[in-house]
């Protein structure tokens, strides 16, 4: 097997074990508990509670015709791996619904159907979304409606048909704790997917403005064997030309390298950002 189709079979084998983990969160946690948490797949458990539509069923019949519309509106920018996802997840719901059958709820409490109904979907679509998927739904949508009120941004789109989801599952369920709950599940899964694919390997940019560049600069290469870029900055009050360090180092450095910058110049003046990914020379590897 060559680089390349290995690469790609190991995309689809994770693409695979994400939508089961998705599959298994709105079998066993969500649907049983009516907690939608928005997307295409929340719709389609409320959907269920309403007139009794399978949602792996709802999930095809929307997400199809979506993923067609997303392809004429916005050229087909997301590809087979999306529609593999989007028909697996339905495959994967309807196989656990054979082998478990309808109503196998793992556990009536709302609050942990929510948090680990959350944190399952979170993880599954966090390996999806980092092996270069989406399962379309409501991201593909504000995507789609976004080219027709461009003065709207994709993020606020989306947001707003989650809202409705998790508005319209409170309804369904007769109970606005329903609809709270389903909040709880969304943010639990946005969170967690959104780690799954920043990961741990955050870092922290420093600015430096002092009047010893030069020495602070050398001491952090010594000390640290990190690399320092000097822009060149002016003060707009007073006009002064000054010399700007830009430093990226990792979590573990942060405290050393203040400690650098004060025993030379305790006067200066450091910004320090995070950063939640860094490519290149001394952290992760481009591919």
């Amino acid at each position: 097997m060559n680089k390349f189709k290995y690469k790609k079979f190991v995309e689809y084998f994770w693409i695979t074990i994400g939508c089961a983990l998705m599959a298994l969160s709105l079998n066993f946690f969500l649907e049983p508990n009516t907690i939608a948490p928005g997307g295409v797949t929340g719709f389609a458990i409320v959907i269920y509670r309403a007139v009794g539509i399978p949602i792996d069923l709802t999930n095809l019949v929307i997400n199809i015709p979506l993923f067609i519309v997303g392809i004429i509106v916005l050229g087909g920018v997301f590809g087979l791996k999306t529609a593999y996802a989007t028909l697996l997840l339905s495959a994967f719901i309807r196989i656990f619904i054979i082998i478990f059958g309808h109503g196998f709820i793992v556990t009536t409490d709302l609050l942990l159907a929510s948090i680990y109904g959350g944190l399952l979907m979170g993880v599954g679509l966090g390996i999806i979304f980092l092996y270069g998927g989406t399962t379309g739904g409501t991201d593909l949508a504000g995507a789609i409606l976004n080219k027709f009120f461009p003065s709207i941004s994709i993020a606020k789109l989306m947001m707003m048909l989650d809202l409705v989801i998790v508005t319209t599952a409170g309804i369904v369920g007769k109970n606005v704790e329903t609809a709270l709950y389903s909040v709880i599940a969304l943010y639990i899964l946005v969170k967690i997917a959104d780690f799954i694919v920043e990961g741990l390997g955050y870092a922290k940019a420093f600015y430096i403005i002092s009047n010893s560049p030069g020495e602070i600069g050398n001491t952090i290469m010594q000390e640290i064997g990190r690399g320092v870029t000097v822009l060149e900055g002016r003060g707009m009050y007073t006009g002064t030309q000054r010399d700007v360090l830009l430093c990226v180092v990792n979590r573990t450095q942060v405290a050393k390298l203040k400690e650098i910058v004060y025993s030379i110049d305790n006067r200066a003046f450091i910004m320090i950002t995070t950063i939640h990914e860094v490519l290149g020379e001394g952290f992760k590897e481009i591919k």
